[in-house]
């Protein structure tokens, strides 16, 4: 369905439902009849709204129809893929969940029934996770021959410790809600029922809270990172443009294009080092941690200037082409 009240972009699939109560945003998970099943369409779906929120959202309540939160991946799409199509499959999960996570609305999740695999998955990169008595959670993929796909072998052990993921993967173990609230998979234990009012409220006192700010205003109204913020953009376009101009000259000219593409293989690395130094030295502490992916992207930056064939090669092929050198 499409909402406005949400988000400011495109339409979303059926299986996703949305709705707003003040500054509080609810995004329903609707395939009762899959136990709320995940498919990439939903998954892209949910990347689209947290990517495209609107401004007047303070928080989200991420909540399921039906007696289950979510029983991980659609079966249906469990055809065989190509390794490129594998590939798009986990990074599209990846990133979604990571913009979730990631993103400056914060997140509050009902659970019940069903927790499972790809579902848990999607509850740990929530902020807050209210659990009714009836959530169960499990990882049943490591008997099934597969391995979570979506980010959860990093923020699973976070929740409850690498031994208890390991525990669950190797040999099936479940934990009921009651369990599972003491070990660390959800912050508020709640009756049957009465997940969604719980979580309202918390959403709304969420919503309540000040706007980021250091030392009174919000961060981006100081000139300083005003500027750093522009010229991470600058520099951005820049790699892009760059990029594209490569393109452009490899279809017109055919393969001989190596300067074109050193130059943007040269730039374009640097440029993401550039930004993503920047990016950590805005969000301070938070960007820093492992915790958060601007830390990942950083680290991600930097191989990119090695393995492109090192920014000092890219040089010496711009160079001789400059100077006429054979």
């Amino acid at each position: 369905m499409s909402s406005g009240v949400v988000h400011d972009g495109c339409e979303v699939p059926e299986t996703l439902s949305l709705h707003r109560e003040g500054a509080v945003g609810i995004i329903t998970l609707s395939s009762p009849a899959k136990r709320n099943a995940l498919s990439d369409i939903t998954i892209l779906g949910l990347e689209r709204i947290f990517t495209d929120l609107l401004p007047e959202v303070r928080a989200i309540v991420l909540d399921a129809a039906g007696d289950h939160f979510c029983a991980g991946l659609d079966l249906a799409e469990m055809a065989e893929r190509d390794t490129l199509a594998g590939v798009a499959h986990s990074r599209l999960w990846h990133r979604a969940f990571e913009t979730i996570e990631g993103s400056v609305v914060p997140v509050v999740s009902v659970l019940k029934g069903a927790v499972v695999g790809g579902g848990l998955e999607l509850a740990s990169a929530t902020h807050v996770r209210v659990v009714e008595r009836s959530t169960f959670y499990a990882l049943p993929e490591g008997q099934r021959g597969l391995f979570v796909g979506g980010g959860g072998s990093a923020r699973v052990p976070r929740l409850v410790g690498a031994h208890r993921m390991v525990d669950m993967m190797l040999t099936g173990r479940r934990y009921d809600a009651v369990e599972g609230h003491a070990v660390g998979f959800a912050h508020y234990l709640v009756d049957d029922g009465a997940g969604l009012d719980h979580a309202l409220g918390l959403a709304a006192r969420i919503a309540d809270n000040a706007p980021q700010t250091n030392f009174g205003p919000p961060i981006g109204e100081f000139q300083g990172v005003a500027f750093m913020l522009a010229d991470m953009e600058m520099r951005r376009h820049a790699a892009r443009l760059l990029t594209y101009a490569a393109a452009e000259e490899a279809e017109a000219a055919g393969p001989d294009m190596s300067v074109a593409g050193a130059t943007a293989k040269r730039f374009a690395p640097d440029a993401a080092m550039s930004i993503t130094v920047d990016a950590v030295q805005v969000l301070g502490g938070a960007g820093y941690t492992a915790d958060f992916p601007v830390e990942r992207m950083m680290r991600d930056a930097k191989i990119t200037q090695i393995y492109e064939g090192t920014n000092q090669i890219r040089r010496i092929v711009v160079s001789r082409a400059l100077l006429g050198a054979r």
